[in-house]
């Protein structure tokens, strides 16, 4: 584990008086000293690290190392045992309510589960991704929905090449289709921050490149920030602009992708 912690990427060097200074990028998501754990069972503790904005961060490691419970705490959706998170310039601690509901609503996710709902059609689905900023029924069908989130859904229809879907039930989806739906869910509402937990790891390798491939090509093109777990190590290294490695309860690997081989990740799952 030596090895992975020589390649943590160094703190951004100061500027100094009479040098050309760069802008520094927003910084869209930031954890500082956090810890979880449930009960007495240590998930991981004094975890740090920040994602800048348009950043493509891959967080990996072996089953059972808390990388979705790490990414639950990011977005708000469970508490922080210790630390702070601070998500779009907000301390998720301070917020509950419709303050948590409205900063959430900012925030895209697509899981392995696809989770739509099987009886309603495609278009109705992805209407459910305005749900955070629009609660209520009329967001639950677009039958009932506003001409302008009808639209809105249709367009992110387009984008993940879907459009002609619209009126088919989900539960005749192929799963590469339903992974599909599940993306522009999470990008009808124009997201800033795009969190994926293993996005492909229910597809076979065909349909699963071809999401990844999408997936990201959607969040270049839109400049978002996006944080995803994957077993895959060839994915992190291809679409990540990071790497952030969880073992033994803490962050043991931060390094850009660049800088890394398939060897230096394996070594975070002996």
């Amino acid at each position: 584990m030596t090895d992975l912690l020589e390649k943590t990427v160094a703190p951004a060097r100061p500027v100094v008086a009479g040098e050309v200074s760069f802008p520094v990028p927003a910084v869209d998501i930031a954890a500082e000293r956090i810890a979880k754990s449930f009960g007495e069972t240590r998930i991981f503790s004094d975890v740090s690290f920040r994602l800048a904005r348009g950043e493509a961060v891959a967080l990996v490691g072996a089953n059972g190392t808390g990388k979705s419970t790490l990414l639950r705490c990011l977005m708000g959706l469970i508490p922080v045992s210790d630390g702070k998170v601070v998500l779009l310039g907000q301390d998720t601690s301070g917020l509950h309510g419709k303050a948590m509901r409205s900063l959430r609503a900012r925030i895209g996710l697509v899981s392995q589960k696809h989770n739509l709902v099987p009886r309603l059609n495609v278009l109705s689905n992805v209407c459910h991704g305005l749900l955070g900023r629009n609660p209520g029924v009329r967001h639950w069908s677009h039958v009932f929905a506003p001409a302008a989130s009808r639209d809105a859904a249709m367009r992110a229809l387009e984008k993940v090449g879907l459009s002609d879907f619209a009126m088919r039930r989900a539960d005749r989806l192929s799963g590469g289709q339903s992974q599909r739906v599940a993306i522009a869910r999470a990008i009808v509402g124009n997201p800033e921050v795009l969190v994926a937990d293993e996005p492909c790891a229910s597809l076979d390798p065909a349909a699963g490149e071809d999401v990844m491939e999408l997936f990201f090509k959607l969040a270049r093109d839109e400049g978002v920030t996006v944080v995803f777990t994957s077993h895959n190590i060839e994915h992190a290294l291809h679409y990540g602009d990071r790497v952030l490695g969880l073992a033994e309860g803490s962050i043991m690997l931060d390094a850009t992708a660049a800088s890394l081989s398939a060897s230096d990740l394996r070594g975070l799952y002996d």
